[in-house]
Order: structure tokens, then sequence, then C-alpha cells
């Protein structure tokens, strides 16, 4: 892909008021994932991995714990998947993952998100097929030639790796994911890994210029502020 990797999902807050937003979200994710799976990490390597990240983005331990036991007991709210695809301002592409246990009301609350923002959605499928589903790894190196050949004597599925700046970052299949953290941590242990992502990396980016910078965060802003919205992954790059 040729570029370093940034992350394309909502800002994380800097309110305290926003904090308890990011808190919400994954505590829903959380709850989500151990009641469809176990609610048990070291059985659910996908509740695992969410547990890491939420831990990463400094979410409180009680926060985690009340989504895991609000799990194990069972009942509770049932919510379900939600994507939506579309143009933001300046033609660059969204997709806008949510969950939620009313389908028209997210919808309605996205879709007028966009519709305010000068923004269009569009059907499923629209813009899908121009993102990779692709686990993501970032660190701080030079030498990716090495980063390979490590990652090869582990035999770790690798679709790309780049290096930007003194930033190393692979790229492969979302299948991977543990393979490729597990080969890393047993080959380079000496690496902080700063990104660990499962997301949807564009295979093309959109320049924003001029005016349609402060509207494309003024659409971002109007969808995180939908309380359904999960993760918002995007191709748009700011003009210099």
């Amino acid at each position: 892909m040729g570029r370093k990797f940034e992350v394309r999902k909502l800002s994380m807050a800097k309110t305290q008021g926003a904090k308890i937003k990011v808190y919400s979200k994954y505590g829903k994710e959380i709850y989500v994932c151990a009641k469809n799976g176990s609610p048990d990490p070291d059985a659910n390597l996908a509740l695992r991995r969410l547990i890491e990240k939420a831990k990463k983005d400094q979410v409180p331990s009680h926060v985690i714990e009340k989504a895991i036991d609000k799990a194990k007991g069972g009942g509770g709210e049932d919510y379900a998947t939600a994507r939506y695809e579309g143009f933001g301002p300046g033609n660059c592409m969204v997709i806008v993952d949510c969950l939620t246990d009313n389908n028209n009301r997210t919808f309605m609350d996205v879709r007028q998100a966009f519709v305010k923002n000068n923004a269009k959605i569009g059907s499923p499928g629209t813009v899908g097929h121009m993102f990779e589903h692709q686990a993501v790894f970032e660190f701080k190196g030079t030498d990716e030639e090495a980063v390979l050949e490590n990652l090869m004597m582990e035999d770790a599925d690798v679709t790309d790796i780049t290096c930007e700046d003194g930033v190393i970052t692979v790229y492969a299949p979302h299948t991977e994911f543990f393979k490729i953290k597990n080969a890393l941590a047993a080959t380079m242990p000496e690496v902080t890994l700063d990104v660990e992502e499962i997301s949807f990396v564009p295979q093309t980016m959109t320049e924003l210029s001029g005016d349609d910078i402060p509207a494309f965060e003024k659409f971002l802003d109007a969808l995180n502020d939908c309380d359904d919205v999960q993760n918002v992954y995007h191709n748009a790059e700011m003009a210099d």
C-alpha cells in the first residue's frame, strides 16, 4: 500500500463527557462479544482482542467487568450489527459500523448525519469493495525486511509491510490478527505496538482541501454524536 497507516476511526475523546461516550461504546461492544461467544477471554479470542484494545484506550476496568458480568447474566438488550456506506464531503468514501437495538432509529440518526453535512448515504456495497478488511500493526522501526523475515519464519501470512518516517506498518488478512501479534511478540519482544487493529483499509485515498476539511470534521462529529455508531472508516486525506 506504500503509505503509513492512519487509524481511521472516530477520534478518542478529550473531554470528560466524550470519554464517557467512548466507554459506553466499548461497554456495548464487549457485552455483545461476550454474550454472542464466551464471556471468558481465554476462550473467546475476539473478546480478548477487544479487551486489550479497550485497555489501550484507557477504558476503566470496572466498565469492562460490568459489560462481561452483564453478558454472563443472560437477558439484557439484544444488539445487532448495522453497516452504512456512502460518500462524505469532498466525495471521500465512508463506512459506518453500528451496534443497535433499533434499526430504524439508527438508520435515521446516521442518515441525518449524512444529509445535514453535504454527504450522501448509499446502499450496502456502495464503497465497501474499495476497502480491505485487514489486521494492521504499527510500531517504531526501520528494517521492514527483517520484520518480514521474522514473520515468514513464524509462517504468518502478510499482505504488505511499509516503512515511513521510522514507523513500520504490517498489513495482514484480518483472520491472521492473533498469529501476527504472537509472531511479533515471539521474534521481536522489545517492540511496543502503537497500533494493533482490525480495520477497513482503503485501496485509494481522496485528498480533501479548502472548505471540505472543516465540513468533513463536522460530519465526523455528527456521526460521533450517534449513540449507536461504533467505528467510522474513511479514505479522506487532509491536504497540507
